[in-house]
């Protein structure tokens, strides 16, 4: 255990500093290059497609943004699958460049506000009076190359698109302000600008202000919009200002706010206007264009947006001092540099292993870092020296591998993260659990934070000060979610009363205080929280409270109803099942909600659902048991009748790729000592539903959760949040190695034998046969303990084409589980 902390961690008060400036401090940084010496791939970068899953269910972002920037600049659509604004489809048209976006979420369009549209002319004789500014009205297509897909272009810190107007818009951001840049063609006599104060990605304004200083052709507006996922709101401002690229703009040729398609010359507020509720409210402004005695001179403008969640004052000093001086190209290489940095802690080697893969890999680890969003600054709440983290849309999703991916290579950003979880506890009661722009949002599971929190502490408990993180705050934070019931649980918190006294949630008890469902997928999950608090407990030596809620992990037990017989199957025998008050069980067929649920039942958020499940079948949360799998082993029949129900999960198509609850299940064939049937199952997995395709995504990106998830599999891992453990298998690449900056330390692991990927996911000389730590012999073939990434060290993995490997053959080589004394 490293019992030193490195320079880095007395500099916890300066995390808030840029990437770029920050890594000019980090340990294992040349003080003269910047650039770490250890680092084979320099831009990996170019190794990112952000098109991967643009298209259909996947909602990916694939704008511009920095590294957990608030701030997520990028094209509209008019998909219906434009959560995140883009459809890489060309068929779908512009509706303008919004300023906030969320990355892979469901529920209701989020955010996708103040958009900006551009005009080379309006109508026949391009009068202001009839430009045509309603979103539906003004959109236009995209050009389109010669292979049918769209004329654009995406890498990290930059975004460009070719309207059919011959319009050419180019992207870039700071984490509180974008840039933009039209070139209008040489026949446009008029550029103009539509700044759309109104539409929202669910049209949902209300109260919006818009005001147009002429004399500087700044526009200042702001509106109130719906939460996405729940029944909040939340009011965003935004300042615009415009200057010309090579020449002198000057002050707009004409101006006027807007009321739907009817622009009036020379209004300047929008309250002169007739608004009502939803109206499309919004800004006109035109400039001369830059003729410089060149008929063919195409017109560059710049558009410098700022954005707040404070004010439009507050609004126009970010982009002021985020991007001074409208330098695009600078700001683009500062974003590029940001995410090199971030990206390249992790590297690998590419011999042998074809370019999709690797592009796969960085794809998926840059959307880990698109939320949450720092807001720090931009809480209109309540005052507080602390960062502010918003987007946590939702900890349901991202508890399970986002997290303990940030462990491995991005400590300060899960620090500061941390900070903002516990400084809303503080303020609002409850750990935050599904959140976006400022508002509280429907709860999915249990109090998915407490695992997250878990993470953080059980990996750094021995310097979470130094890294910013108080650790009485944090456990104080911990303790509001296991003992306090709040007076909405549908919002924060949990039905923890009941939880406290049953031991489960009884499916016919109505109580006031949020809604009566998923009994048995939040009782699961409130499980795990406390077997998370109880990891946090004994890191603090508070040995008795983590007897207590080691003893409520176990509370599982409870739902297991040993009677239920799977019908496509009867060896298969035992699932967990709603409760009622008196402790008889109810039943839920363990086919519901699953991919073999031909009756349409999706689980979601419906009152109507007396199922006991949210999003996922009793089959696959059958399996959700973290903390004890030795206990689910014997719960199932034993080890031989454990390893047929996952092959039944796989081969009867029980096994769901879109959504999380499935996400563990190709690794559990570990704790019955066949790690190789892990590995197989966890690459036909990759093979069979992920690439790098626009459709590359069987499901929603879920804020970086199905991207933290193809990383892991990538890499060869996956993690027991709150542990101190990964489950290890082989990865796609013959090396690939961490870098912490918390710790100073790389691990690299090497496989010994490394023969590439086979395509379809099955066979192939990929199956962990040994393992060495710094040349010593591991305790175990199927898992890392955290000190091999604390301290630094070189795995060496022994890979072989028999399937049939163990885990070895010492009494801990299986991984731990509470019932066997794991976890102590």
């Amino acid at each position: 255990m490293l019992l030193t902390v490195s320079p880095l961690l007395a500099l916890g008060a300066l995390a808030f500093i840029q990437g770029s400036t920050l890594a000019l401090l980090r340990p294992g940084v040349d003080s003269h290059t910047g650039k770490r010496a250890d680092v084979p791939i320099p831009d990996p970068a170019s190794h990112v497609n952000l098109f991967i899953g643009t298209t259909g269910p996947g909602h990916a972002f694939p704008g511009v943004t920095l590294p957990h920037g608030m701030v997520k600049v990028g094209l509209d659509t008019d998909s219906p699958d434009n959560h995140a604004g883009y459809d890489s489809n060309p068929s779908f048209s512009v509706t303008g460049i919004s300023q906030l976006h969320d990355d892979g979420t469901g529920g209701s369009v989020p955010l996708s506000i103040f958009k900006l549209f551009p005009f080379a002319s309006c109508g026949g004789d391009n009068r202001f009076e009839i430009c045509a500014c309603d979103i539906n009205s003004r959109k236009a297509s995209r050009k389109t190359l010669a292979d049918g897909s769209p004329d654009d272009v995406a890498e990290p810190g930059y975004f460009a698109t070719n309207l059919s107007t011959d319009i050419r818009i180019e992207l870039t951001a700071t984490r509180r302000a974008a840039l933009h840049r039209y070139t209008f063609p040489s026949n446009s006599t008029i550029p103009r600008m539509v700044i759309d104060v109104t539409n929202d990605g669910q049209q949902s304004n209300s109260n919006p202000i818009v005001h147009i200083t002429p004399e500087t052709s700044r526009v200042t507006a702001g509106s109130t919009f719906a939460a996405s996922f729940g029944p909040g709101n939340y009011r965003a401002f935004t300042c615009v200002d415009f200057k010309g690229d090579g020449f002198d703009l000057g002050k707009p040729v004409e101006y006027g706010t807007y009321l739907g398609n009817s622009p009036i010359r020379g209004l300047v507020n929008g309250h002169q206007e007739y608004t009502g509720y939803r109206s499309e409210l919004g800004a006109l402004v035109g400039f001369k264009p830059n003729a410089d005695g060149m008929c063919d001179r195409e017109t560059k403008i710049y558009a410098r947006v700022g954005m707040s969640f404070i004010s439009t004052e507050q609004a126009c000093k970010n982009a002021e001092s985020e991007i001074p001086d409208f330098d695009f190209d600078g700001t683009r290489a500062a974003a590029r540099a940001e995410w090199n940095e971030l990206l390249g802690r992790i590297q690998v080697d590419t011999e042998n292993v074809d370019d999709d893969t690797v592009e796969l890999f960085y794809s998926s680890l840059y959307r880990t870092h698109i939320s949450p969003a720092d807001y720090t600054g931009e809480n209109p709440l309540w005052e507080s020296d602390e960062p502010y983290y918003d987007s946590f849309y939702c900890n349901w999703d991202t508890f399970r591998t986002l997290y303990p991916l940030f462990s491995l290579h991005d400590p300060e950003n899960f620090a500061r993260i941390v900070r903002g979880m516990i400084n809303i506890q503080q303020h609002e009661g409850w750990l935050p659990e599904c959140r976006g722009a400022t508002a509280k949002q429907w709860i999915q599971g249990g109090s998915d934070g407490d695992p997250i929190l878990g993470e953080f502490f059980v990996k750094y408990a021995y310097q979470p000060e130094s890294l910013g993180v108080k650790s009485e705050a944090l456990y104080k934070a911990l303790l509001a979610d296991a003992e306090d019931q709040p007076p909405d649980w549908n919002l924060q918190g949990r039905q923890v009363n009941v939880w406290k006294e049953f031991g489960y949630i009884p499916q016919d008890l109505v109580e006031p205080g949020g809604a009566n469902t998923k009994q048995v997928s939040r009782a699961l999950e409130y499980a795990f929280g406390d077997f998370a608090i109880s990891q946090v407990a004994k890191a603090l030596n508070k040995t008795e409270d983590g007897k207590k809620y080691a003893k409520r992990a176990g509370n599982f037990v409870n739902l297991w109803n040993p009677n239920v017989t799977a019908s496509d199957d009867p060896s298969i025998v035992g699932f967990v099942q709603p409760r009622f008050f008196n402790g008889t069980f109810g039943f839920t067929d363990p086919i519901h909600c699953s991919p073999n649920d031909h009756s349409g039942q999706t689980c979601f958020l419906f009152n109507q659902n007396f199922d006991g499940f949210y999003e996922s079948s009793p089959t696959v949360y059958s399996q959700f048991v973290p903390q004890d799998t030795a206990k689910l082993i014997e719960l199932q029949g034993g080890p031989d009748k454990f390893v047929a129900r996952l092959d039944y999960i796989f081969d009867k198509n029980y096994f769901d790729s879109t959504d999380e609850p499935s996400q563990q299940i190709p690794f559990m064939y570990h704790y019955a000592n066949k790690p190789g049937h892990s590995t197989q199952r966890s690459r036909q997995v990759l093979a069979q539903h992920f690439s790098t395709a626009p459709r590359g995504l069987p499901g929603n990106d879920d804020s970086g959760a199905m991207a933290s998830y193809v990383a892991f599999f990538l890499a060869g891992l996956y993690p027991v949040p709150a542990t101190k453990q990964y489950l290890l298998s082989s990865p796609f690449f013959p090396k690939i190695s961490f870098f912490n900056p918390a710790f100073n330390t790389t691990t690299t692991i090497v496989a010994r034998n490394f023969a590439g990927n086979p395509v379809n996911g099955t066979g192939g000389t990929v199956f962990v046969q040994n393992v060495t730590i710094d040349g010593k012999p591991a305790k175990s073939n199927c898992f890392l303990e955290w000190d091999v990434f604390q301290k630094g060290a070189t795995v060496e993995l022994t890979l072989t084409d028999d399937i049939e490997v163990s885990c070895g053959n010492g009494v801990d080589a299986l991984p731990p589980s509470l019932s066997t004394g794991g976890f102590d």
